[in-house]
């Protein structure tokens, strides 16, 4: 099952906040506006199996294991600045959890509900829930990149990232087949979240926005 917008055709999600499933393995919504400011990432690193240690130290934070034909480059930039790093890092780790719940097949997983809260895991739930009923999962590599974060005076913190699934696809459990797609422009994905620190120093997602094809993510 391709993550691009030729997923599994009948699935029809209902991400973050009014989530459509385009063939993305991803759970987020198609409305994020393409006016959002995204600045750009200079360099690029492989993912890393555990938070970075600019992460809080959180208790019983969830180990992430995952197949391991499904990996990740992130390209997001260390600040410096330790907020702002530990946000970057929990984000990812979400990320992460998310494709974890879909390779076990748990809409429940708690990894995933970990690192996000309210209409985040709610649309998470749903969007793992899909690749459940299709007996699915995502494989291949994911790029994030080009990121913009803010940390707001109230606490919580604005992040827009790009995403490439030109090769991330998707992957049939039974057969074992991959569904291999012709990469287009909406391989690309945009991406708008509202993330709070809660009383384990977690940076949880709270509200994920996205927006397929969007011109400030082509390569």
């Amino acid at each position: 099952m391709n993550r691009r917008p030729t997923l599994l055709a009948a699935l029809a999600l209902t991400a973050t906040a009014a989530l459509t499933l385009s063939a993305c393995g991803s759970d987020d919504d198609s409305s994020a506006k393409d006016n959002d400011k995204i600045a750009g990432a200079d360099t690029g690193g492989e993912e890393s199996a555990s938070p970075s240690a600019s992460t809080p130290a959180a208790a019983d934070r969830p180990k992430i294991e995952l197949p391991s034909d499904v990996t990740y480059k992130f390209e997001w930039d260390k600040t410096g600045d330790q907020a702002k790093d530990a946000v970057l890092s929990d984000a990812e780790q979400r990320i992460k959890a998310v494709d974890m719940a879909i390779a076990e097949q748990d809409p429940l997983h708690e990894a995933y509900r970990f690192y996000s809260e309210g209409v985040a895991a709610a649309s998470s739930q749903k969007y793992i829930q899909e690749f459940v009923d299709h007996e699915a999962r995502t494989t291949g590599v994911t790029r994030y990149y080009n990121e913009s974060l803010t940390i707001r005076d109230d606490g919580t913190a604005a992040l827009v990232y790009c995403e490439d699934q030109s090769k991330a696809f998707n992957k049939f459990l039974k057969s074992g087949k991959t569904d291999v797609t012709p990469v287009t422009k909406n391989a690309y994905v945009i991406y708008a979240g509202t993330l709070r620190k809660n009383e384990s120093g977690v940076w949880v997602t709270e509200r994920l926005t996205s927006q397929r094809g969007s011109a400030k993510c082509q390569p």
